[in-house]
């Protein structure tokens, strides 16, 4: 007796469930962590009619910050979860030159509370000039 060989025949679906799982606990994760990923310090930023930045995701920001009441804050593309400490101006120079050393590429950005004082934000332009830094953007907020 001769034995008669079916031939399987290759199956052409994939099984999508798993890949499905997968996503909407991804989809999870970044719903619950997306409102944690707050940069810096809360500031009315002062509005006007200026061009987007281009901004490269890639390479590594500073954020210095001029609070309402004229403090001056540090963010080095960190998220803080609690109130970030006030350092003074003498610091923020200094410690803006050793970062733009160390890291010449790094873009600075300036965000000011549209309630701080004029000269705090030359002070802060012109120590910012002293530690090397080129040309630091200015962040506002667009015209409603």
């Amino acid at each position: 007796m001769e034995t008669v060989r079916k031939r399987r025949k290759p199956m052409a679906e994939i099984n999508v469930v798993p890949y499905i799982d997968v996503m909407l606990v991804l989809l999870i994760v970044f719903m619950v962590t997306a409102p944690l990923l707050t940069q810096g310090l809360k500031v009315d930023l002062p509005q006007a009619s200026s061009e987007p930045i281009d901004v490269d995701e890639n390479t590594e920001t500073l954020v210095v910050s001029i609070g309402a009441d004229g403090q001056f804050y540090l963010s080095l593309g960190t998220t803080e979860t609690e109130a970030p400490e006030p350092v003074a101006l003498e610091l923020v120079g200094e410690q803006v030159g050793k970062i733009v050393a160390a890291n010449p590429q790094i873009q600075v950005f300036v965000e000011g509370d549209g309630q701080s004082s004029y000269s705090s934000f030359i002070d802060l332009m012109s120590v910012l000039q002293a530690a090397g830094v080129a040309s630091p953007n200015l962040i506002t907020k667009p015209l409603e």
